[in-house]
């Protein structure tokens, strides 16, 4: 008896998981996010402690369950409106590789080993860091790299100054300018940092996407 308790609720709990993720969207499925791992340990979790305790009513693994599927769609879609809230739960992006060197500081910041970023430029075959114009470490610890044009020129990625209204400081850093800067170019176009929903910086110039109404 105690067997076939624990085949139904190992089936059971297989297709209530499928539906759970399904409900949480695609984006759980194809990359996991700090708030995603941390939902799929719990969930393995309970599942693991109902199927294990046969005694137990099977409620008390999917109570839980069901409450970490609603708090996991609620934050995402909050996560969209605000983007400070989506930074506090995800992160951003961490410039790793610009124009060709090493950024130190955001390596030891990121504590991310030197190693580590061998191994990646390594498995992309490229041999020298001074190949690579930009590489980022994402928010779910993936590594992108924008090697250098065989003339090794200047790409047009776009750098983001501004998103949302706030002041991206980490990219006025690498572009070498400062806030000023950034405010001089805004007065003469009229324009306060609330009123912007993306500046970036490209080809010598800022471009400005404003807020709709």
């Amino acid at each position: 008896m105690d067997i076939l308790k624990a085949i139904f609720r190992t089936t059971f709990f297989y297709f209530f998981v499928v539906i759970a993720y399904r409900i949480m969207g695609k984006r759980e499925i194809s990359q996991l996010q700090v708030t995603d791992l941390i939902v799929s340990i719990l969930m393995a979790e309970l599942i693991a402690i109902s199927i294990e305790n046969i005694k137990e009513p099977i409620t008390l693994a999917i109570f839980p369950i069901i409450i970490l599927v609603i708090l996991e769609v609620v934050l995402s879609k909050l996560s969209l409106k605000s983007r400070k809230l989506n930074k506090v739960l995800t992160g951003k992006p961490s410039l790793i590789i610009f124009n060709g060197k090493l950024n130190f500081k955001e390596l030891v910041k990121q504590r991310y080993s030197i190693d580590d970023l061998l191994l990646e430029l390594r498995q992309k075959s490229i041999k020298n860091i001074s190949d690579v114009e930009y590489a980022f470490l994402e928010s779910n610890g993936k590594l992108s790299i924008f090697k250098y044009n065989i003339l090794k020129t200047k790409s047009d990625y776009p750098m983001p100054l501004i998103l949302e209204g706030v002041i991206q400081q980490d990219t006025l850093e690498n572009l070498n300018k400062n806030i000023e800067w950034l405010n001089n170019k805004l007065n003469k176009k009229g324009l306060e940092y609330k009123d912007i929903f993306y500046c970036f910086y490209k080809n010598n110039k800022i471009y400005i996407i404003e807020k709709s109404l």
